[in-house]
C-alpha cells in the first residue's frame, strides 16, 4: 500500500509535512468510480487520501484550490492539506476526514440537503473575463455541458438526438458555480455535521440541471415521496432560479440511462420501476416521436 513519504507532494500542509515519516496507518476505504480511497491516521488525526489511478483525470490542483476557496467561503466541505503526485503518476490529494456517507433519510436532512446546494449555486462566480489578474477563478472549469454530462452520447442516436433538442428549448446556461454530482452519496455526516465531498465535477454550470440531477438520484434511489419532499424544499429556497423543471427532469431521466446502458450506476427492480415512472410522467419525454421508456431501458 501506498505512503505518505513516497508522494511527491506538490503542495502539503506544514504541519503534515513534518510528521509524514512517522508510523501511520492507511485504512482502504470504499472506492469511487474515478479512484481509490484511503482513511490515514497520523499523529491520531484522521484525514483522507484520495488517489486518481482509473481512466479519469481530472485536475487536482484546480480541485485543492477550489476547496480552500470554498472553506473560506463558509461552504461545509472537506478541509485541503495537501496534492502531489504517486509512483505511478496518479494524482493524489490529501483532506480532512469527516465522517461517512448519509444513510439514512429525514425531511430535516434533505431540508438541509436543499439549503446547501443553494448556498453552492449563491457561490460568488465571474462569468466574464475578470479585469485583473488576481481576480480570476482559475480554479473553477468550463466544460461542454453535452461532453461533459453525456460523454459518448453520439454513439447512442436516440438519446443523442432528444439531449440536443431538449438543451435548446431549456436554453442551457453556465453562469453559476454548480457541484455537478450532489447526490446522498457526496455527502458525509460526523457527530451531527454535515459536509459535501467529491468535488471533481464542481464547474461552471447551470443550477437547474444541478437541482434536478440531486432531485432525480433522491427519486429513484430512496422513493418518490422523499424527492418530492426535496424538490418542493430547492423551489422554496431557490424561489425563480429552478424553472424549466421538467425539460431538467427529463436530461437528468436520459443521463441516467447513458450511464446504465455503460453499466455505471446501480439498478434494481423498485429503481427501474421509479425510472420508469418518471419517463411516463415528463411531457417531455412523452412528446418525442416514438418514445418508449421500455425500449430505452432493457
Amino acid at each position: 500500500m501506498i505512503q505518505l513519504s513516497c508522494i511527491h507532494w506538490v503542495q502539503l500542509d506544514e504541519a503534515i509535512r513534518q510528521g509524514i515519516g512517522q508510523e501511520h496507518r492507511m485504512i482502504p476505504l470504499k472506492p469511487g468510480l474515478e479512484a481509490d480511497v484511503t482513511r490515514v491516521e497520523l499523529n491520531d488525526q484522521p484525514y483522507v487520501l484520495k488517489i486518481w489511478n482509473k481512466e479519469s483525470r481530472p485536475n487536482i490542483e484546480q480541485q485543492y484550490q477550489l476547496l480552500q476557496k470554498l472553506i473560506q467561503s463558509g461552504i461545509q466541505v472537506s478541509r485541503p492539506y495537501g496534492w502531489g503526485i504517486d509512483q505511478h503518476r496518479n494524482q493524489v490529494l490529501l483532506t480532512s476526514y469527516d465522517g461517512v456517507p448519509v444513510t439514512r433519510l429525514d425531511q430535516e436532512i434533505l431540508r438541509q440537503m436543499a439549503q446547501t446546494l443553494h448556498d453552492i449555486h449563491q457561490y460568488p462566480v465571474r462569468v466574464k473575463e475578470p479585469q485583473t489578474e488576481e481576480a480570476k477563478q482559475d480554479y473553477i472549469p468550463r466544460y461542454h455541458f453535452v461532453d461533459y454530462f453525456f460523454p459518448q452520447v453520439a454513439k447512442h442516436q436516440d438519446i443523442h438526438h432528444i439531449v440536443h433538442n431538449l438543451i435548446k428549448q431549456v436554453k442551457i446556461r453556465q453562469d453559476h458555480f454548480i457541484h455537478g454530482d450532489y447526490n446522498l452519496g457526496n455527502i458525509v455526516e460526523m457527530n451531527g455535521k454535515y459536509t459535501i465531498i467529491d468535488w471533481t465535477n464542481g464547474q461552471y454550470g447551470d443550477p437547474r440541471y444541478d437541482a434536478a440531477w440531486s432531485v432525480f438520484l433522491i427519486t429513484i434511489y430512496n422513493g418518490e415521496e422523499y424527492g418530492m419532499f426535496y424538490q418542493s424544499e430547492l423551489q422554496a429556497v431557490a424561489g425563480n432560479m429552478l424553472d424549466e423543471e421538467e425539460g431538467f427532469e427529463a436530461l437528468a431521466w436520459l443521463r441516467w440511462v447513458l450511464l446504465s446502458r455503460e453499466g455505471d450506476v446501480p439498478r434494481n427492480a423498485e429503481v427501474m420501476r421509479r425510472v420508469q415512472h418518471i419517463a411516463t410522467h415528463n411531457f417531455y419525454l412523452q412528446a418525442c416521436p416514438k418514445f418508449s421508456s421500455s425500449a430505452y431501458l432493457w
